[in-house]
């Protein structure tokens, strides 16, 4: 049987393939109104093609668990009811598919209050729709950037807290799986990293100290999402410095603590963290990280990072390399990748009635 179309199990949720996308933002909500950082028409056809196409699970986009923790004033977000009732749609729909609804809880915090890409991604203001970013430390992403705020221990503790709700929130609009994002230079991972976090407090410093907030999120959020269901966290596995930043072995020594504190999959990913630093962008060039991580822990890994045909995400798995492959790009060019891929491997996959013909 093909490795691709083997059915996952974490806790009691089961993916019925490996062919699974992850966060990509839409930058589409409204970024005011009764309907701010809700989900509408786009997302709802957006993701709703990949799941009759037949992935088998899908994380949606990065979501912040609060209005200042949004990449930018489009971003969807899950601090209120209002945006719960319009995920249930989505999920629901997802789930009548087969496919496993999955959401990205983030906080975007010197990256925060920018444009959409398409637009240059620069940072906005207030007659923009924009806002004052927050950080471990007073230091901006880069050039032209504002220097963010520093977080107070208090305010920490309210961020934690903001995860803690936002993950009740996605329980109730009726994801089966949780991410929380600590990679790409957004929150957690300014913490995480000595480049972006020059604290000297409790949150700052040492490794132990500058895990901190990565791991009481992870601890909060676990408290209140139901044992049956798994819990992801994304990662960098390096910020791609030479010094003084994230690197592939610290990467390793918290996989192993994430798996302590009941995380079930390490969703690895690399940079962000860092302006200007040359990364060896290549087909797969970041699945080793992943391969590490499943190597010498017990954390389950999935694979992200220019996967881009059958055969390549069929030898992934099969080698061992991972558990899941995460296709970015090639499921915005193609959402029904996972049906072609079956038709190749010689397996099955989910084909709604209304596309009998396609079979």
């Amino acid at each position: 049987m093909s490795a691709l179309f083997q059915p996952f199990t974490l806790r009691d949720v089961t993916t019925p393939n490996r062919v699974w996308m992850p966060p990509m933002c839409q930058y589409s909500a409204a970024p005011e109104g009764p309907s701010t950082g809700a989900p509408n028409d786009w997302h709802f056809a957006h993701y709703a093609a990949r799941a009759t196409g037949g992935t088998g699970l899908i994380i949606v986009e990065a979501t912040a668990v609060s209005p200042e923790g949004r990449i930018s004033p489009y971003d969807l977000g899950i601090w209120n009811d209002t945006q719960v009732e319009a995920f249930r749609r989505i999920t629901r729909f997802l789930a009548s598919h087969g496919t496993v609804p999955a959401i990205q809880l983030a906080h975007a915090g010197r990256k925060a209050s920018t444009e959409r890409p398409w637009k240059g991604g620069a940072p906005v203001g207030p007659d923009e729709h924009g806002w004052q970013p927050l950080g471990p430390s007073p230091l901006p992403f880069a050039a032209g950037h504002p220097v963010p705020t520093e977080l107070t221990v208090a305010e920490i503790r309210e961020i934690v807290g903001q995860f803690a709700d936002a993950a009740r929130r996605a329980l109730e609009a009726g994801f089966e799986i949780a991410e929380i994002h600590g990679a790409h230079g957004y929150l957690i991972n300014e913490f995480l990293s000595p480049h972006s976090n020059h604290r000297t407090d409790a949150y700052g410093g040492s490794y132990e100290n500058r895990t901190r907030l990565a791991l009481e999120v992870v601890d909060a959020v676990r408290e209140v999402w139901p044992d049956d269901k798994p819990l992801f966290f994304r990662i960098s596995a390096t910020d791609w410095l030479e010094a003084d930043g994230w690197t592939a072995d610290d990467t390793v020594r918290f996989a192993a603590q994430l798996k302590e504190h009941g995380v079930d999959l390490l969703d690895v990913s690399t940079g962000g963290n860092a302006s200007g630093v040359r990364i060896p962008v290549g087909p797969g060039y970041q699945v080793p990280f992943a391969a590490r991580v499943k190597a010498k822990t017990p954390l389950s890994v999935a694979a992200v990072g220019l996967i881009t045909d059958v055969e390549q995400a069929e030898k992934i798995l099969a080698n061992d390399e991972a558990d899941a492959v995460l296709l970015g790009r090639e499921l915005l060019r193609n959402p029904s990748f996972a049906r072609l891929a079956a038709r190749e491997l010689g397996a099955e996959v989910h084909v709604p009635d209304q596309y009998h013909r396609s079979v």
